[in-house]
């Protein structure tokens, strides 16, 4: 029932990835009226896979996690999660409030033994493939421990989802030299140079995120939904003036028209719909968050991040490499 435009998205999106994979079954959770309504506009692709739960209540777009988490206990996000938690499904995928997705999952499903915050990942695109970005928002305020853990948790996604047997791990800071940044990414990097399990390449900038440097990026909410929010204005940028330049003159048209593949494969590469779907690390459960504004195929893109997590049993591979580094860094203290 989330994100900009609810069902008319969500519905068309699941139904799609049914038709992909054979083994897949969804339950949606929300309206009923409005999810059959919508249901109703695919008759012939509707499937005995797909079932709906009903929730009395929704959680709004710009309502505080506190209040969603304590006024909204049969909303389609609380029903959705708390069946994540008694193992009726297999993972949760939302486009709904962040905060307070975030807020509830974290409060029915608790966090990884090990793991103090859950965090947000996702995929950017780089000039090597994509680079693992996390947090992208969810502790704006980050100690140096919960900073580790972050790459720790980062480094195991890359390694499962990425097939990345050692990936390099930045800290993203103002400067690659040792004196720069704040307490909590210094110490954070000591901490991360001396574990013998985790591939600490040292500090990378902001530049850096693009350039293919690192396979996963680590820093705080604070930064990192900066970092996110700023990418997707300079895109949306990017893509105005190059509209603009082939379209000012007819040479310039003639130009498009001989350059189409080209900015077609361009475009494909860059399309943030491509990348949709956050994964909400260090919880005992598999959520997804897509963005707000996804269309169609970027919902469904969030819904194969969630597949893949399934199949990789994520939640299980980070919990184990957790024991095992945090015994480690056990000798250091």
């Amino acid at each position: 029932m989330g994100g900009d435009f609810g069902p008319i998205v969500t519905v068309p999106a699941v139904l799609n990835s049914l038709k992909l994979h054979p083994q897949l079954n969804v339950v949606l959770f929300g309206d009923e009226e409005k999810l059959s309504a919508e249901l109703t506009k695919y008759p012939s692709v509707a499937s005995n896979r797909l079932r709906i739960e009903h929730a009395p209540e929704s959680v709004l777009m710009d309502e505080s996690p506190k209040q969603a988490l304590r006024g909204k206990k049969k909303s389609s996000m609380r029903l959705a999660i708390n069946a994540l938690k008694e193992g009726q499904v297999d993972a949760c995928v939302s486009a709904g409030n962040t905060g307070a997705l975030m807020a509830t999952a974290r409060f029915v499903l608790k966090t990884i033994p090990g793991i103090d915050r859950p965090a947000i990942l996702s995929a950017f695109p780089t000039m090597g493939g994509t680079a693992r970005v996390l947090d992208l928002g969810a502790n704006v305020d980050c100690t140096t421990e919960q900073l580790f853990q972050f790459a720790v948790m980062g480094s195991v996604l890359a390694t499962a989802m990425d097939a990345i047997d050692k990936p390099r791990v930045g800290l993203l800071n103002i400067g690659e030299e040792e004196i720069k940044g704040n307490k909590q990414v210094k110490d954070a990097a000591i901490k991360l140079n001396r574990n013998p399990y985790i591939n600490y390449i040292g500090f990378v900038e902001g530049s850096d995120i693009y350039s293919g440097k690192a396979d996963v990026i680590v820093c705080d909410g604070f930064v990192g939904n900066i970092a996110l929010k700023a990418s997707e204005g300079m895109a949306k940028m990017i893509s105005y003036y190059i509209r603009k330049a082939f379209s000012e003159t007819w040479y310039a048209k003639l130009g498009a028209f001989f350059s189409y593949k080209a900015l077609k494969r361009i475009g494909m590469r860059l399309d943030p719909r491509r990348y949709n779907g956050a994964s909400l690390l260090g919880l005992k459960g598999i959520v997804i968050k897509s963005h707000g504004s996804a269309d169609v195929y970027a919902y469904a893109t969030a819904i194969e991040q969630a597949l893949k997590e399934i199949e990789l049993n994520l939640p299980k591979r980070i919990a184990e490499r957790v024991e095992l580094i945090m015994s480690e860094e056990a000798k250091y203290v």
